[in-house]
C-alpha cells in the first residue's frame, strides 16, 4: 500500500470533466469560469480526462479519443494553454479543491511525438511495426517499459505538470509496470507532497485475459503499493448483474463488505454509478426514486465518491468520446436538477461520516440495503464507546412503497444488530430532516433513503 495514504480521502467527493464536451466553448477557460458551481455541489477535487494534443492517424471518429495523445507534455490547442491549466488549478486551489490531470502511460497515438523520435520505446509486432496488445484500441500503439530512458522522460513529464497540478488518474494503470508507478510516486512527491494517486484498476476478468496472454497486469491488491485510490471495478459486474436480475441483493453486499477483507486498512476505492467509460446512471436507473435512493447510497459507501459531469442533472446520454457531443445541461434548475440533494449528501460525508471506520451492509427484504459506519477508534476503558459513534443508512434499492425493516435481523461490521445501536424511539433523517420511527427494533421506510446518526451508548464520550 501506498503507507502515506490518508482515510480523509474516503470522504472526498471527485468532479469528472470531459473540457471538449462540457461547454459550447470547450474549453478550460470555461470550466474555470464554473468552478463555483462545482465547488458548491460539495466536489473536493477536479479531475479532467487528457488535455493534450490529440492523434489523427488512425482517429477514431472526427476528433478522435482523448486517450490517443499526441504529446505528453503540451495541452490541446483547441482546449486552451498551459497557463489556461495553471489559472484554472490556482483557481480551484483558491475554492479548497484539488486538480487531477489524466495521464495515459500505457500507448500514445501512432504519430505522437515519441513515436517519431523514441521508436525504441515502442511495442513491436513480429513484422516489427508498431502495435497494441488489445486488438480494439486500434487508433494507439503501445509503449515498452523495458527500456529505462521511457521511464525516465515520463517521469520528468509528471515532475512537471505536478507543478501546476496536485495528482494523477493513471489511465489503464495496471498495463504499466507497477515498478515504474513507485518510483513516479517517490519522484513526484519531491515536487507535489500530498500528490494523489488515483489508478484506473481494471476488472478481474480482463486481467485474467491479459494473463493468459502473457501479458503483464496487476491486481487491486497489488496496485495500492503505489495508488491511493482504485476503481471500484473489482465488483462493478455484480453491481451491473443485480440491476439486469441476475444475482440477489445478498451477492452485491457480499462484493461490497468483502472488500474490508482483502485490501489494506487504509485502501480508498473510488465508487461510482457512471464514468465516461460506462452507461449513465439515468440510462440504467430510470426510475426518480430509485436513482435518488441508488445516489443516496453511493455517498454513503466507504470510499471516494466520483460524479461525471451531467449527473447532476440526471443527464442520459454518455458523451461520444471521439466527437463533439456536448453535454445537456437544460435540466438545470429544473425538476431533473439533483445538486440540492447532492449538496446535502456532501454535508453528510464531510460531518457526520467517520473516515476511519468497520463498514458492512446488509442485504434486507424488499430490496433494502442497510449499512453501517463504525467508528474504528476504541477508547482504552472497558465498555466506553468509540470516538465518533456510528452512522446508519439504509437504501430501496428497487424503489417501491411503505416498508418495515427488522432491525434485529441486520447487523454491524463488529457483530451487533441494528437494534442495539437503533433503540425504540424517534430520530430524524440527514437526508431531509424527516421523522423516521423505531419501534419494537423495526423501522418504517416509506421508500425514500434514510440516513441516521446513531446515539451515543456503552460510556462517556471524551
Amino acid at each position: 500500500m501506498a503507507k502515506d495514504t490518508g482515510k480523509e480521502l474516503r470522504n472526498k467527493i471527485i468532479y469528472n470533466v470531459f473540457v471538449r464536451n462540457y461547454s459550447e466553448a470547450g474549453t478550460l477557460e470555461a470550466v474555470r469560469q464554473d468552478l463555483g458551481r462545482i465547488r458548491a455541489l460539495g466536489a473536493d477535487i477536479l479531475w479532467l480526462l487528457p488535455i493534450h494534443p490529440v492523434g489523427e492517424v488512425n482517429r477514431k471518429g472526427s476528433l478522435g479519443s482523448p486517450y490517443a495523445n499526441r504529446d505528453y507534455r503540451a495541452v490541446d490547442p483547441a482546449l486552451g494553454t498551459e497557463e489556461d491549466l495553471r489559472r484554472l488549478a490556482e483557481d480551484a486551489h483558491a475554492l479548497g479543491m484539488k486538480v487531477l490531470m489524466d495521464v495515459v502511460y500505457n500507448h500514445t497515438s501512432p504519430d505522437s511525438v515519441l513515436a517519431s523520435v523514441h521508436s525504441e520505446w515502442f511495442y513491436h509486432k513480429a513484422d516489427g511495426a508498431f502495435g497494441n496488445k488489445v486488438g480494439e484500441w486500434w487508433d494507439v500503439v503501445d509503449l515498452d517499459y523495458s527500456d529505462s530512458a521511457l521511464w525516465d522522460y515520463q517521469i520528468e513529464t509528471l515532475k512537471r505538470w505536478a507543478e501546476i497540478v496536485d495528482g494523477f488518474r493513471c489511465d489503464v494503470a495496471p498495463m504499466v509496470p507497477l515498478a515504474f508507478w513507485r518510483r513516479a510516486r517517490e519522484a513526484v512527491a519531491a515536487v507535489r507532497p500530498g500528490a494523489i494517486w488515483l489508478a484506473e484498476s481494471v476488472e478481474g476478468e480482463f486481467v485474467r485475459y491479459l494473463r493468459s496472454r502473457r501479458i503483464p497486469a496487476w491486481t487491486d491488491a497489488e496496485g495500492y503499493e503505489a495508488f491511493d485510490l482504485e476503481y471500484e471495478y473489482d465488483i462493478y459486474q455484480t453491481f451491473l448483474a443485480y440491476l439486469r436480475g441476475d444475482c440477489a441483493l445478498e451477492d452485491y453486499c457480499r462484493e461490497i463488505n468483502r472488500q474490508e477483507m482483502i485490501y489494506p486498512d487504509n485502501y480508498v476505492k473510488m465508487c461510482f454509478l457512471e464514468n465516461h467509460d460506462r452507461e449513465r446512471a439515468q440510462a440504467v436507473l430510470p426510475d426518480p426514486a430509485a436513482l435518488r435512493n441508488w445516489t443516496a447510497f453511493l455517498y454513503f459507501r466507504k470510499g471516494t465518491v466520483l460524479l461525471y459531469n451531467g449527473q447532476e442533472v440526471c443527464s442520459a446520454h454518455r458523451p461520444s468520446l471521439f466527437d463533439r457531443d456536448l453535454i445537456d445541461w437544460s435540466g438545470l434548475g429544473g425538476a431533473a436538477d439533483l445538486t440540492p440533494f447532492l449538496q446535502r449528501l456532501a454535508a453528510i460525508r464531510r460531518d457526520l461520516l467517520p473516515a476511519d471506520s468497520t463498514y458492512f451492509v446488509n442485504a434486507m427484504p424488499g430490496d433494502i440495503a442497510a449499512a453501517v459506519h463504525t467508528a474504528n477508534e476504541w477508547l482504552p476503558q472497558e465498555g466506553a464507546r468509540r470516538k465518533g459513534g456510528a452512522m446508519a443508512g439504509f437504501f430501496a434499492l428497487k424503489a417501491g412503497g411503505a416498508r418495515v425493516l427488522d432491525l434485529r435481523a441486520a447487523r454491524t461490521g463488529d457483530g451487533r444488530t441494528l437494534a442495539e445501536l437503533l433503540p425504540d424511539g424517534c430520530y430524524r433523517n440527514e437526508i431531509d430532516d424527516g421523522l423516521v420511527t423505531v419501534a419494537g427494533g423495526c423501522l418504517q421506510m416509506t421508500g425514500e433513503p434514510v440516513i441516521l446518526k446513531v446515539p451515543a451508548s456503552g460510556g462517556e464520550e471524551v
